[in-house]
């Protein structure tokens, strides 16, 4: 009875559980200025999970607090299949997550031949113009870069034109897509460059309206993150190189990273919007144990605070993973390791 008050009043709290106190992280200062921007396709979030199926997801679950604005979490343990899911089902804005998927579509033409590593293509720079002022943000042709160049630029170091030069190549958005749905993957969509997403940025806020443009589910990517890593789409070069990179990845250390033991490998790509934060990736513990991690989060305040709370969920996933049953009661993480405010 008591368990069932309790997940009734998570539902109604929209998966608020009273307040919690994650790290306190400073502005991170590294991140590429992508990012921000949803639509008018709005619709008001449903919460829709108001149970979880283990002591697990439910500690995360209260991690997430969703009382001062949307979380959503996904994450599967690639050797057992274990999954964890907190609005894992409900859209969220990818911002700069979905460049792994078009880093993958171009890989994918690598592997057929289409064009090569070293093929050298031009930075499509932004160029001015007024929010909502066309339905294509204008661009111009820079610097010409070989593509592995622009791929480790676009996944270490979030730059818009080096994705949208890749973009333009592989045939825009829809290109994309295709991609994405032919390796079984729903509940993803990319429908803009990131030049007109950048240009046309806060339309709506994310932590209260969900934009099914240019979004994706929390599960949606986890699932997509495990098959990458799996080897299930690209060839062995072109998924060595597409984890590798994301290895390497200068954004975000104050998300996923930020409270995770020194020993703990992470591949992982970061998002910022307007009014959201996001990390993707895949850890790997020290004794071979794989895990595939998405965390979108809205609202919170703040920039940093949105950032504490990815490096929260993500500690609670991998202690959970990795030190069953009691780790749950703990929840106390070392919060200098993350910094303060």
């Amino acid at each position: 009875m008591a368990f069932r008050k309790f997940a009734s009043l998570l539902a109604a709290l929209a998966l608020g559980l009273g307040p919690i106190a994650p790290a306190q992280v400073g502005a991170e200062t590294f991140e590429a200025n992508f990012d921000e921007v949803l639509g008018t396709e709005l619709r008001t979030p449903a919460i829709i999970q108001d149970s979880f199926s283990n002591p697990l997801e439910q500690h995360i679950a209260q991690l997430a607090n969703g009382a001062q604005g949307r979380i959503g979490v996904a994450a599967i343990d690639l050797a057992t299949g274990q999954e964890i899911s907190v609005l894992g089902d409900q859209r969220f804005p990818m911002a700069s997550t979905s460049k792994i998927a078009i880093a993958a579509t171009f890989l994918k033409g690598v592997d057929q031949g289409r064009w090569t590593l070293d093929q050298r293509f031009p930075l499509m720079i932004p160029q001015r113009s007024k929010p909502f002022s066309s339905e294509i943000a204008p661009v111009a042709p820079g610097e010409r870069l070989p593509a592995r160049q622009l791929l480790d630029l676009m996944l270490t170091r979030s730059s818009n034109s080096a994705t949208d030069a890749l973009l333009a190549v592989i045939g825009g958005p829809e290109a994309v897509n295709k991609w994405v749905r032919d390796a079984g993957i729903k509940e993803f969509s990319i429908n803009r460059d990131i030049a007109t997403l950048v240009r046309d940025d806060g339309e709506v806020d994310p932590a209260s309206y969900i934009d099914i443009r240019d979004s994706a589910t929390p599960l949606a990517m986890a699932k997509l993150l495990k098959g990458l890593y799996e080897g299930r789409w690209l060839s062995a070069s072109s998924r060595d190189l597409l984890i590798g990179t994301m290895e390497r990845c200068r954004t975000g250390t104050r998300r996923i990273p930020a409270l995770m033991p020194d020993n703990v490998l992470i591949a992982h790509k970061t998002g910022s919007l307007h009014n959201t934060s996001s990390d993707v990736g895949i850890i790997t513990a020290p004794d071979g144990r794989v895990f595939a991690v998405a965390i979108y989060v809205t609202g919170q305040g703040s920039r940093s605070n949105r950032e504490a709370r990815i490096a929260s969920i993500a500690r609670g996933i991998y202690d959970g993973y990795t030190q069953p049953s009691t780790v749950w009661v703990k929840a106390t993480y070392d919060t200098a390791a993350a910094g303060s405010r």
